[in-house]
């Protein structure tokens, strides 16, 4: 199809302003939709129309658990550009500066690598080698290949548009930061001598969060469960070289962490949300004891 052709086909120009060009469509009614009508939906975007029709249909459970969360009628789709993610920026920021800086070929490269790439034996002692448990979180930070990072990237920002807003920074950050270390630990005990790099378990525990939230607020989770189950069947395809432990790992530390955000709710639980996620990480860090007994070697 040649440039004039797709100028002349008005199914390419938003359906509200006809003269701005898209190629995004409301993922409920098809129509293109421009930046300006886009509304971020747990997966695609969703015009005004659609929007106004998904609010008039909600049901009294899902108005009761909307005011639950406290956001409004806005819990789960969120207004793109509507309170700015900036943890999920700054994570982004700091992991493609690291990346880069990875990726260079060279002794400095090698050595950020090497620094930061996590082995299961990082969190125990192994033929000598010291315990080096900030591997655990690092490995966030160092990816495969441009691609690898783009990829991964590219999902942080549109979960981080998604969830962020809706938890809190604070809580957000969390959530990343566990289900990143639940991905190392399972990887751990699954395989124990692979290097692994790559934020994609805190990613998909983030995938997990939104699962679990979704639900709660009565929304539709096929969408999401769709996507997470093409994503962890890539892992067992031979050659893609995927490190499916991570990301089992990762979803599985999202789910208790949604879990207990779905569970304490009200500002009066703060403190015993809290020390849920506290006791999650104790429990996380004191499961690495097991390692030895899983393999001998690590206990050299």
């Amino acid at each position: 199809m040649t440039s004039a052709e797709v100028t002349r086909n008005r199914d390419n120009f938003c359906y509200r302003h006809p003269d701005r060009m898209s190629f995004v469509l409301c993922q409920k009614c098809l129509r293109t939709i421009c930046p300006e009508c886009q509304t971020q939906g747990a997966v695609g975007v969703i015009c005004p129309e659609c929007m106004k029709q998904q609010a008039a249909q909600r049901t009294a459970a899902q108005k009761k658990a909307e005011r639950r969360w406290g956001r409004g009628s806005g819990a789960v789709v969120t207004t793109a550009g509507s309170r700015a993610p900036r943890v999920t920026y700054v994570i982004m920021a700091a992991t493609i500066v690291i990346s880069l800086i990875q990726m260079i070929p060279g002794p400095i490269g090698a050595a950020v690598g090497n620094a930061l790439t996590f082995v299961g034996y990082s969190l125990t002692p192994e033929l000598g080698a010291g315990v080096q448990p900030w591997r655990a979180l690092t490995v966030t930070l160092v990816h495969g290949s441009f691609l690898h990072l783009f990829f991964n990237m590219l999902s942080l920002w549109m979960m981080g548009r998604i969830l962020e807003p809706l938890l809190g920074r604070w809580r957000f950050l969390a959530l990343y930061l566990i289900s990143a270390l639940a991905g190392s630990v399972l990887m751990s005990f699954l395989a124990f001598t692979t290097p692994v790099v790559g934020a994609s378990g805190a990613i998909f525990g983030t995938f997990g969060a939104l699962i679990v939230i979704t639900r709660r607020l009565g929304g539709d989770i096929t969408q999401i469960l769709v996507i997470v189950g093409i994503n962890l069947l890539i892992g067992f395809i031979p050659g893609f070289n995927v490190a499916w432990q991570a990301h089992l790992g990762g979803l599985i530390g999202g789910l208790a962490v949604g879990a207990i955000y779905a569970a304490t709710r009200q500002r009066s639980q703060r403190g015993l949300q809290i020390g849920l996620l506290a006791a999650l990480v104790v429990l996380l860090c004191a499961s690495v004891f097991l390692l030895p007994v899983l393999h001998p070697l690590s206990a050299s």
